[in-house]
C-alpha cells in the first residue's frame, strides 16, 4: 500500500497513468524532479489496480520498482510511488501530468478538480483527439474544461516508449499557450536523451499526435501486402499532407514550422514502422479479413488500445458532413479498407497509378461468384504487371 503522501515546500509532481507510456515518463520525471530543486522529490504515478499473480500491481511497483505488465524489465526511480486512489495520487499537486487512454479522463476530472494545489497546470501526453456533435474536441480542452479553466499544454513526439524507457536518444515536443509554462514543463521532461522543444502552438502539436495513427495503419497495409519502404514512404508523405491539410482547415492558426518538429514528421515516421497501429493494420491484412481489429487489439496490445482506427472513423464522418472526404483519399481508403470491406490493394490508388478490376475466377452451378481476384493495371495504357 502507498504510503501518506510527501509534502515539501516546491513543486509537486504527479502523473495520472501508469501503462507502458506512463511508466517510461515516469522514469525521466522522477530523475528530473530530483535533479531540479524546485521540484519536491516524491512523484506520485496513479496505477489502476490490478492482481498479478495474487499480489497488487502498485504494491509490486513500489517494493521492486518495476511495473510488471505493461513495462516489464524497466527500473522506475525510487521516488516514483504508485498510488491506486487517484485522489491521493493528485492532492496538492502543482503540475499533472495525463497520460492515459481519453475515454477515462471524464470520471477522473470530477475527482481530481479542486483536489490539487491552486495555480496548478496539467500537460497531456494523450495521443488522441475526441470528437463531439460539433466536430473534433482536443484533449488538452477536455482536461483544462474537466479542471475548472486550468492552462493544460501537449506533449508529442516521435517517442516509442519502449525506447524512451531503454535510453534511447529521441526528441520530443511540447505545445503550450503560456510560456512561462511551456519552461517550467521544459525542466520537468528535458533530459540529455529525451530532447525537448516548445512551441506555442498546442492544437497543431496535440492533432498530429492523433492523426499520425491513421496514416500508420496505411504504412501496416503496406506491410500486410508485402510492399517496400518505397510504398511505404509514399504513403507516408502522402499522409503528412493529409494530415497539414485537415489540422490547417480546422485550427487556421496552425503554424507550418510545427509540421517539422518532432510531433510532426519524425513521430509519423516511426508510428509507420514500429508503433502498435501499424503492427495491427499488418495483422489485418496477413489475416484476410477474418479478424476484426477488436479481435486484433486484445490479441496483440496487451490491454493497450488501438487509437488509429477509432480516430479515422471520426475523421471520415467530420470529412463526410462537410462534403470534403474526395479531398483526402488516403484516409478515406484507410476508412473503407478498415470498416467497409474495400480490398486493401484500392489503397494503393491513392497514389492515382492505376485502377483496380475485379476478376471472376469461377461460379457455382446457380451462377453465383465464388472466387475472384483483384487484378491492378498500372499506367495510363493499362499495363498489367501483377495480380495482387
Amino acid at each position: 500500500m502507498a504510503h501518506p503522501p510527501h509534502y515539501g515546500g516546491n513543486k509537486r509532481v504527479a502523473i495520472v497513468g501508469s501503462g507502458n507510456w506512463g511508466c517510461a515518463i515516469a522514469k525521466i520525471v522522477g530523475v528530473n524532479c530530483k535533479r531540479h530543486p524546485e521540484f519536491d522529490d516524491e512523484v506520485r504515478m496513479w496505477t489502476f489496480e490490478e492482481m498479478i499473480n495474487g499480489r497488487k500491481l502498485t504494491e509490486i511497483i513500489n517494493s521492486e520498482h518495476e511495473n510488471v505488465k505493461y513495462m516489464k524489465g524497466i527500473r522506475l526511480p525510487d521516488n516514483v510511488v504508485a498510488d491506486p486512489d487517484v485522489v491521493s495520487a493528485t492532492k496538492g499537486a502543482h503540475v499533472l501530468i495525463f497520460v492515459l487512454p481519453h475515454q477515462f479522463l471524464g470520471g477522473l476530472c470530477k475527482k481530481i478538480a479542486g483536489n490539487h494545489a491552486p495555480g496548478c497546470i496539467a500537460i497531456s501526453l494523450i495521443k488522441a483527439v475526441h470528437f463531439d456533435a460539433n466536430g473534433i474536441v482536443l484533449i488538452s480542452d477536455m482536461i483544462r474544461k474537466g479542471l475548472n479553466g486550468m492552462d493544460c499544454s501537449v506533449l508529442m513526439g516521435a517517442n516509442l516508449a519502449k525506447e524512451v524507457a531503454s535510453g534511447a536518444f529521441c526528441e520530443t515536443t511540447i505545445g503550450y499557450r503560456e510560456e512561462a509554462n511551456g519552461k517550467l514543463l521544459m525542466k520537468v521532461f528535458n533530459d540529455p536523451l529525451f530532447h525537448v522543444s516548445i512551441v506555442k502552438d498546442v492544437p497543431g502539436v496535440e492533432v498530429c499526435g492523433a492523426l499520425k495513427n491513421v496514416v500508420a495503419l496505411g504504412a501496416g497495409f503496406t506491410d500486410g501486402m508485402g510492399l517496400g519502404d518505397n510504398s511505404k514512404a509514399a504513403i507516408i508523405r502522402i499522409g503528412l499532407m493529409e494530415m497539414k491539410k485537415f489540422i490547417q482547415s480546422h485550427f487556421p492558426g496552425v503554424m507550418d514550422v510545427t509540421f517539422f518538429e518532432s510531433c510532426g514528421v519524425a513521430d509519423l515516421i516511426v508510428t509507420c514502422y514500429g508503433g502498435r497501429n501499424r503492427r495491427c493494420a499488418e495483422a489485418f491484412v496477413r489475416a484476410g479479413g477474418q479478424k476484426s481489429f477488436e479481435t486484433l487489439e486484445r490479441e496483440l496490445l496487451n490491454g493497450q488500445k488501438l487509437q488509429g482506427t477509432l480516430t479515422v472513423k471520426e475523421v471520415v464522418k467530420i470529412l463526410k458532413a462537410e462534403g470534403q472526404l474526395d479531398k483526402y483519399p488516403l484516409f478515406k481508403s484507410i476508412y473503407n479498407i478498415a470498416f467497409e470491406g474495400a480490398p486493401v490493394e484500392s489503397m494503393l490508388a491513392t497514389l492515382g497509378c492505376f485502377e483496380l478490376q475485379q476478376v471472376v475466377l469461377a461460379k457455382n452451378q446457380f451462377g453465383d461468384v465464388v472466387s475472384r481476384r483483384t487484378v491492378v493495371y498500372y499506367g495510363r495504357a493499362g499495363d498489367q504487371r501483377a495480380a495482387l
